[in-house]
């Protein structure tokens, strides 16, 4: 067996975060919302292009589960991402908190969370690094 790509990933939230998580991933990322199939329960696929790289479930009861970092056994997801100042400076007009590490042989990597605490790695691999984050530079959200 060899894995030959990544397909998609899956996060769980209530009926009523759905929207918040739409715009989030919308806003952020610019994925949209697209076809899913007619399964049991709400729930909406976000796509990437015309990949259904998002798959929300609305699977828990309002305010049923914890939104904290340690909600489940997933740490994060991590994406290979390019266009870092674009990026940053989108993160910022949307006032999307977010924490930077600069490590060398690691390269530039920025975290944050979504609207129900799923964090978010992106790798700018081989790009230039903002001024604002020299070498040595660590993120919290990696700490905890």
């Amino acid at each position: 067996m060899k894995v030959e790509g990544f397909l998609h990933f899956n996060i769980r939230c209530s009926e009523a975060d759905l929207p918040a998580i739409e715009k989030f991933y919308g806003e952020v990322l610019g994925w949209k919302k697209g076809y899913r199939p007619d399964f049991v329960g709400p729930g909406i696929w976000l796509y990437d292009g015309d990949n259904p790289i998002l798959h929300v479930g609305a699977r828990f009861a309002q305010g049923s589960f914890v939104k904290d970092m340690h909600n489940g056994t997933l740490d994060h997801i991590a994406f290979k991402t390019s266009g870092a100042v674009e990026f940053r400076r989108r993160l910022k007009q949307l006032n999307v908190e977010f924490e930077e590490q600069n490590i060398e042989n690691a390269g530039y990597q920025v975290f944050l969370y979504d609207p129900v605490g799923t964090k978010l790695e992106f790798n700018f691999v081989n790009e230039h690094v903002p001024d604002a984050v020299p070498l040595g530079t660590t993120a919290a959200a990696n700490l905890r």
